[in-house]
């Protein structure tokens, strides 16, 4: 660690929310002020052209982590926090402890954002209190309506499905960072005013971001647009049955939080208690469904990024047999053309020889 790094405590931002609620246009609005971005960060795709900011490799851990409990990320009953035997837990929380250290070495202020870290926290937080990281969590809110479609697209997922992960993820994100630094961040708001939202930001943590100078708002103001607000909500959370019923009074609690007021958290307990009660009725039929179908993913995702890789060796290698190929022909060429001018200049001599 360096002297600078050492004096004072290191302090981690936590992006927290549900997918698709525009936690990646938080976290690179937190890196351009700043604050640090992990080694291996997932690239971008056809639905995130931006790019997602997130470490690939932690959210791999966080997946598997998911998966020990019979759970995944899209999981409607994520929430509360499933606990392993303790030590199965100490063996998870040194991996994750050992994968933040290589993806983050001695930065001063950590970055991470993988939202199943929302559904995590409580290792997570297990990691940065080992390693005697402070804490700021910025928690990104967006209409669920609005993730909802943005799933449907990308996933397939009925919206009753979708409300449900999102109201999961996101009393999750409240009920584990209430003794936190934290601030609330409509996603809208901060496509349409960045630098209001950022202000609220720093008054939540009693703190500054790290480096948010001139340059850094000029790169902000030229990535955060309106146009990045995609699959606007329509109709009502009514229209949705018991999923958008629960999901209903939690919205209107974050909508509450992120327009800067304080609504109690108490207000979010009658939810966390419908949605046990939910997965004590159904939770044995979905959480496991959920599993198999994520792991189903990850392994055709693995097996899609191997043919990648086997492809462009096969690319890499014909490039190579090509490159030996031109450089043997140009040193045959060079050959040829150095033995023609000593026979012609061997020829002129003779022909330039009295008779």
């Amino acid at each position: 660690m360096t002297t600078k790094t050492a004096l004072r405590q290191r302090t981690a931002y936590l992006v927290l929310g549900m997918h698709r609620s525009g936690t990646s246009a938080v976290t690179q609005l937190l890196g351009l002020a700043g604050a640090d971005l992990p080694q291996n960060l997932m690239p971008q795709d056809e639905h995130n052209a931006k790019g997602y900011f997130e470490p690939w490799r932690i959210a791999t851990l966080n997946g598997e982590r998911l998966h020990a409990t019979g759970s995944a990320w899209d999981d409607p009953f994520c929430h509360p926090f499933r606990e392993l035997p303790p030590a199965e837990e100490r063996d998870w929380r040194k991996r994750a402890l050992e994968l933040f250290q290589e993806e983050y070495g001695d930065a001063a202020w950590p970055l991470l954002k993988d939202p199943r870290v929302t559904a995590l926290l409580p290792l997570w937080r297990g990691v940065l209190d080992e390693l005697k990281i402070g804490a700021r969590c910025v928690i990104s809110v967006r209409h669920p309506l609005a993730v909802a479609g943005s799933l449907e697209r990308r996933d397939g997922f009925p919206t009753e499905k979708s409300l449900l992960v999102w109201t999961a993820y996101m009393l999750a994100a409240e009920a584990y960072t209430r003794d936190l630094p934290r601030a609330f961040v409509s996603y809208d708001a901060l496509l349409a005013d960045w630098r209001s939202e950022v202000a609220r930001i720093e008054r939540a943590h009693g703190a500054p971001l790290p480096k948010l100078d001139k340059g850094a708002a000029r790169a902000i103001d030229g990535f955060l647009a309106p146009e990045l607000r995609h699959n606007a909500s329509a109709g009502g959370l009514a229209d949705y049955g018991w999923a958008g019923a629960l999901t209903e009074p939690v919205h209107a609690w974050f909508e509450a939080a992120a327009r800067g007021e304080a609504p109690p958290s108490e207000a979010l307990e009658p939810a966390t208690a419908e949605l046990l009660r939910r997965r004590d009725e159904i939770g044995m039929l979905v959480s496991p469904l959920s599993r198999d179908l994520d792991v189903a993913r990850l392994q055709i995702g693995d097996l899609q990024r191997r043919i990648e890789i086997e492809r462009r060796w096969a690319a890499d290698r014909e490039t190579d047999i090509r490159n030996v190929a031109a450089a043997r022909a140009h040193e045959v060429r060079a050959a040829h053309e150095a033995e023609l001018a000593r026979v012609s200049g061997a020829l002129d001599a003779v022909l330039a020889e009295p008779e």
